[in-house]
């Protein structure tokens, strides 16, 4: 499959050309309509971006044609694109850091496991910030394997952050959206900081 042969949900900017690119990935299981609520929330606190929902890509080499594709056709540099995923999707999203630091500025993970995974993140992406985002009553990654991966990042000095909702389990809930979106708003990413 090409990557412009995948069916994607477009929430495109009627602002006019997109500053702000947002690629959401779904779980393993899912569909691309299961994030379109995230995807709302997204096009609504950033009227300039496009949100695009792709259905099924679960390998890293085509997410990796799917954004330069994406990133070619809009326009935008990677450090304005962002990848936001639930489980199996956010693991994606995070591997994509992994081997191909500074293709997307910013990963939004939502119920991930993959930084706590033995052979992950050998070395703290410099280019790409990463946000964690776990409910504590998750069955499916417990919350236990954010928290020990999101030390590893530290211990790698990353650029990360973790947040982690009460009574919650692996599910996009309107709480950890919003917060998703206030990390979006209000974070500078440290390669900025370090440039100073």
């Amino acid at each position: 499959m090409k990557p412009l042969d995948t069916e994607t949900i477009e929430l495109l900017s009627t602002a006019g050309i997109p500053k702000q690119l947002f690629v959401l990935l779904h779980d393993q299981g899912g569909t691309a309509a299961d994030m379109l609520a995230l995807g709302n929330v997204i096009g609504g606190a950033f009227a300039e971006a496009a949100v695009l929902i792709p259905e099924g890509l679960a390998q890293v080499d085509a997410l990796v044609a799917f954004v330069r594709a994406q990133q070619q056709r809009f326009e935008i540099q990677g450090s304005a694109v962002a990848l936001v995923g639930l489980g199996a999707g956010a693991d994606l999203a995070l591997a994509l850091s992994d081997a191909h630091d500074g293709l997307v500025g910013r990963v939004l993970a939502f119920g991930s496991a993959y930084a706590a995974v033995a052979g992950s993140f050998e070395k703290a992406p410099e280019l790409t910030t990463l946000h964690l985002l776990h409910g504590q009553d998750d069955k499916v990654a417990p919350v236990t394997l954010a928290r020990r991966g999101f030390e590893r990042l530290m211990a790698l000095n990353a650029d990360a952050t973790l947040d982690v909702a009460a009574s919650l389990g692996h599910e996009l809930h309107p709480a950890l959206m919003d917060q998703a979106v206030v990390r979006l708003q209000t974070c500078v990413p440290l390669r900025y900081w370090r440039e100073l």
